[in-house]
Order: structure tokens, then sequence, then C-alpha cells
């Protein structure tokens, strides 16, 4: 892969810094003009761990000048895996040679690392939740007759394990695969420790209830052994960032969710049909009210959707889910949105939902299209605008 491929995927996997990345066009200088140190030295890290030739290229075209110099020297090389780790090693050689202080950058948090493909060849992946709350997650191994060992697996915090699937493959199909994960755009995978792709596993297999689990589960759960004792993303996202508990880190995720940064993650139609008839109902009352009462009485109405929706397991799916959220902004480099994402799940396991803005904006993002046409005057129950308010899960 080229350099500006290489970027073009690095945009992608880091949005926040894509529009200083892209107009670059693959140029190193005019690039390294458009970035501020930290966010450098955050996309020389992404490179290195994920496109180590090309980040070395990048590397070595920013060492003459003092900010890429500052860049290189601020990745931390703990984070990299060994294939990234050499040449930032010997690139930092060289700036030693020509008299340049290359200290050791402090010590940043412990984050997993992208699996190397060498001799081991272990390593895992996992995505973001998707807008209906599904994120996949793959763990490779060496196959004992040679090559690999793939799973793929697809769950739901809520509802289980919706999908389980064991692969055999080579060397090198394992190296394509998982450079396309990491590059896909929408929902980029992130590296992490496979047995915390286990450990996110066997978790969602405990939700199952009643429904019955993927037959090649139902195979391999015995030979996966317990991994009981791996912490969560969602852990090492809240230790290393402490408590968030400002009001702008709650008003953040107000914001992400309105926005369509996290979620919608709807409930499930058993769940949400019967608030949408009520609302319904309640818009369509033949009583005449002045504004301002219909406004409080449709905040109400909201509230106890909100408390409805949320109640139960379904607030402790809410916490799992942002505090899983917050791992992947951490790793991103955007700490305000994983600060926000601890914030809301701060909110939603220590007050009631219809006190909680963030579980107030979900409702009123599940609601749109009928709340929409109570402003407009138009009717709530026009058939034609039924489909929309159901978000099916």
């Amino acid at each position: 892969m080229s350099l500006p491929d290489a970027l073009e995927a690095a945009a992608g996997a880091l949005p926040q810094h894509a529009d200083a990345i892209r107009p670059a066009n693959g140029d190193p200088a005019r690039l390294l003009a458009s970035l501020a140190e930290p966010a450098a030295a955050q996309l020389l890290g992404w490179l290195l761990t994920n496109r180590p030739g090309d980040g070395e290229e990048l590397a070595e075209a920013w060492s003459g000048e003092a900010a890429g110099q500052a860049a290189l020297l601020a990745v931390d090389e703990a984070s990299l895996p060994k294939t990234g780790r050499k040449p930032l090693r010997r690139l930092r050689h060289r700036l030693r040679s020509r008299g340049v202080a290359t200290p050791e950058p402090a010590p940043g948090p412990t984050v997993a690392r992208l699996p190397g493909l060498g001799d081991e060849l272990r390593g895992a992946f996992l995505t973001p939740f998707d807008p209906m709350g599904v994120r996949n997650v793959w763990w490779f191994e060496p196959h004992p007759e040679g090559g690999a060992r793939l799973f793929e697996v697809s769950l739901d915090d809520a509802r289980g394990l919706l999908g389980f699937e064991v692969y055999s493959a080579s060397r090198s199909e394992v190296r394509r695969f998982t450079k396309q994960l990491a590059a896909q755009k929408g929902f980029p995978a992130l590296a992490v420790e496979t047995e915390v792709a286990q450990a996110l596993v066997q978790r969602a297999a405990s939700r199952m209830g009643e429904r019955p689990a993927p037959k090649r589960w139902i195979e391999w759960r015995a030979r996966l052994g317990a991994t009981a004792e791996a912490r969560l993303p969602g852990e090492l996202a809240a230790e290393a960032l402490g408590a968030a508990d400002a009001p702008e880190h709650l008003e953040h995720a107000v914001k992400l969710v309105s926005e369509g940064g996290l979620g919608p993650w709807p409930p499930l139609r058993e769940v949400l049909r019967p608030i949408v008839e009520r609302l319904r109902t309640a818009l369509e009352s033949p009583l005449v009210v002045s504004g301002a009462t219909k406004r409080e009485q449709l905040g109400r109405q909201l509230d106890e959707a909100a408390d409805e929706a949320f109640a139960g397991d379904a607030g402790a799916v809410a916490v799992h889910r942002f505090r899983e959220s917050a791992y992947v902004f951490w790793r991103r480099g955007d700490e305000p949105g994983a600060r926000a994402c601890l914030a809301a799940a701060a909110a939603f396991a220590s007050a009631p939902a219809a006190g909680n803005p963030v579980a107030r904006a979900f409702v009123e993002l599940w609601l749109q299209p009928l709340l929409a046409s109570a402003e407009g005057g138009g009717p709530a129950s026009e058939p034609k605008r039924e489909p929309s308010l159901l978000v099916r899960p």
C-alpha cells in the first residue's frame, strides 16, 4: 500500500483529524504543517501500528523538521506492536546520532496492540457499536495443521450472540483480512487482546436467555477456556481517564446522541410499540390546552417513556455500551468523546432515566417522526408515516 492510501485509511480511522489529513494529498510536508503536535503523534502512532512500512516512510520524511521530530518522540513506543517498534527505534537512533535529544516519553495508558503476524499468529479485533447496538469481534490463532484459525462473532449486549463462525485461513489471507478490518470505513476495527475479545463473547453468551445459541458456539465454548479475569475495554478507558462528571461532559454526550455520533440503539419492538401508541393517543387528544401546558405534558410523557425504555436490564446495557464506546473514542484519540461516554454511563448508573438528559435524547430520537408530525400540525396517525415510527431491532 502506498503512503497516500495508508493516509486515507488513517483518515477513516481517525475522523477527528480527517480534515487535516486528506487535503495534504499524501504530501508529508503539507501534512505536518496542517497537524498540531498531538495529532501528528497520533497519526504516526496509528500508521506504525497498522501500516508499519508507511509509518516508517512518513516518520523518515518528517525527521528533518523540528515538528516532525517532536511527533516522532511523542509516539508511545510501548503501545506499538513489534513491527512498529523496530522502525521507531531506528529513526530515534538516527536522531541521537545527529545530536537530537531523544528522552523517553512518559508512559501512556496501556492499550491493546495491533496483533502481529509473526510466529505466534495471534490477535483480535473489535468494531464499535453499529446503530442497532451490534458489534463484531474477530480473533485468530495458529491452526494445528498449519495456517490460522479465524473466529468471527456478531454480538449484541442486549440480546447475546447473534452469530459465531470459525474459519481456516492461510497466513497471507489473515494478513490481508486484518488490514481490511483496520481500514474499513464507517466502523473500522480496533486491535484488542485475544483474552478481551473472548471475554466480550462470553459475556454476550451469558445473556442469551431463551434464544438458541449459534451452533458453532455450542461446539466451541468449552474449548475457549475461562476469561473471566480479562478486563473489558470500557474498564481500561475508565481507569485511564478517571471520573468524567463535569456538566459539559454530559452535554457532549447528549450532542453525540442527538447528532448521530452514537446510537440510536433502539429498544426491542415490544418495548417501543406501547410507548409510541400512548404518545400518539396523547397527541391526538381533542382537549384544548395552552402551548405551555401541552409542552409540560409532552415533557412528562417523554420522561415516562425514558423510564420505561431504560427500566431494569436496559439501563445496565446502556451503562455497558457507553463505557465500551468510551474505549473506542479514547483509542481514536478523541478524549472529549471518551469522557462524554463515561459521563453518560455514570448518569445511567446513578439516577432514574427520567432525569437523564442522555436518555431523553434517545427517546426523542426514536420518536422523532411522531414528534415532528405533532409540531407541524399534521395528523399523528397519518398512515404513510407509520413505518418510520418503529426502529426495527
